[in-house]
């Protein structure tokens, strides 16, 4: 067994944290006080863009995804690069055209788009010339089981119609959005995995409205949050825009949300990694009770156990992306679920600790571990809450035994 990153994943982490350091980090407080002074939410801020001019001439550009549309990665060379960007994670994916939800629908297209699909919409996302919506989740029905999806998509002729309400949907506040993946009911009389289907809405389509902008504990979409709720009210598409073909809605779902979990957890270990840093500067720093926090058992405890939780889950996440890489997403789909339980409840429970070390300032805007401790708890909600996927864990491995 080789722990050993290969040469090109060597090459990129040195160029990555090269650019973060030079550009990333400094571009921190620009980002949240450009994106403050904006005068729309959701608005591009200047420095991303400036980032993003960087990011591609330095070559850091759609790391995600595999093959020649992407930078030809493997996930488990993708892994230790979108750790480093999760040390940012407002700011460095986007950077590198790395972000959701324009990655996931970005392999949605690649992977069940057709030719025209792709043309119009795929090579625009990879060029970042517009951003993209995911529409599924709703906020009247428990979207944890997506056979309740409500929204319908109904065909009429040459077209299709589609009706619902939707809410935390990622990339809608943007105005570069052009276009929203949606996901509803097309066939309420099928087999329950078959009633759902997913279409292309262009964002100027009329009937779609996007109502209002989302906070996550707290935070608007105005700085870390770009959730919107959208309404569709008789939004009238093509049916060329039907992805794949009816009844294939769920499948696609389930397609887009493997890569997009682990994607998520890589990201969250750098969030762990830059917690752990912060907390040990604070508490070297730091003098109470006649002693430094370092000095301190109980802080001393926090950062071993810090140490020991990451690196675990370090491992968890690699041995999920080397079975995503040789065996296939369902190869790996008993570790993709293990990771998407351990790694946000984990990396929170850090940032707790490091909250803690930092007293006041750990839930104020003079360090970044309010906005990450808000960021790593929706984490246990998106793509699937945790109690749907321990469900899943222990049918699978009770299933052994009967």
């Amino acid at each position: 067994m080789d722990f050993a990153f290969d040469a090109t994943t060597e090459e990129y982490r040195a160029r990555l944290q090269a650019f973060m350091d030079e550009h990333v980090y400094p571009a921190e407080p620009v980002y949240e006080q450009q994106s403050r002074a904006a005068a729309h939410p959701g608005d591009p801020v200047p420095v991303l863009a400036e980032l993003k001019a960087e990011a591609r001439e330095r070559g850091l550009w759609n790391f995600f995804l595999p093959g020649e549309l992407g930078a030809g990665l493997s996930n488990v060379q993708y892994a230790p690069l979108a750790e480093i960007t999760g040390r940012s994670p407002h700011l460095a994916p986007a950077a590198l055209n790395c972000a959701a939800p324009d990655t996931g629908n970005m392999e949605v297209l690649a992977q069940f788009g057709d030719e025209k699909q792709r043309q119009r919409w795929l090579h625009p996302l990879l060029d970042d010339e517009i951003r993209s919506a995911f529409a599924m989740t709703e906020p009247d029905v428990a979207s944890s089981d997506a056979r309740n999806i409500a929204t319908r998509i109904t065909r009429d002729g040459d077209d299709y119609v589609v009706d619902g309400r939707k809410w935390f949907i990622s990339g809608a506040m943007d105005p570069r959005c052009a276009v929203l993946i949606v996901m509803g009911k097309s066939d309420p009389d099928a087999e329950p995995h078959r009633q759902q289907s997913m279409i292309l809405v262009p964002r100027d389509t009329p009937g779609v409205e996007v109502r209002r902008g989302m906070s996550v504990f707290g935070y608007g979409d105005e700085t870390y949050s770009d959730h919107a709720e959208v309404v569709f009210d008789n939004v009238r598409v093509p049916a060329e825009n039907l992805i794949s073909g009816e009844g294939e809605g769920f499948a696609i779902a389930q397609a887009r949300l493997g890569p997009g979990r682990i994607h998520h957890c890589m990201r969250a270990i750098g969030m762990a990694e830059r917690a752990i840093e912060l907390m040990c500067r604070r508490a070297v720093s730091r003098e109470a009770f006649g002693k430094t926090l370092a000095e301190q058992g109980v802080v001393q405890d926090w950062i071993a156990e810090a140490r020991v939780r990451v690196e675990q889950l370090r491992q968890l996440v690699f041995k999920t992306a080397w079975l995503m890489d040789t065996q296939g997403n369902r190869g790996a789909h008993t570790e993709i679920q293990a990771i998407k339980i351990a790694t946000p409840r984990t990396v929170e429970w850090i940032l707790d600790k490091a909250i803690q070390t930092h007293g006041a300032a750990g839930v104020s805007q003079d360090t970044p571990l309010a906005a990450l401790w808000a960021s790593v708890r929706t984490l246990r909600f998106a793509d699937g809450p945790d109690e749907v996927h321990k469900r899943s864990l222990a049918r699978r491995e009770l299933k052994r035994y009967v």
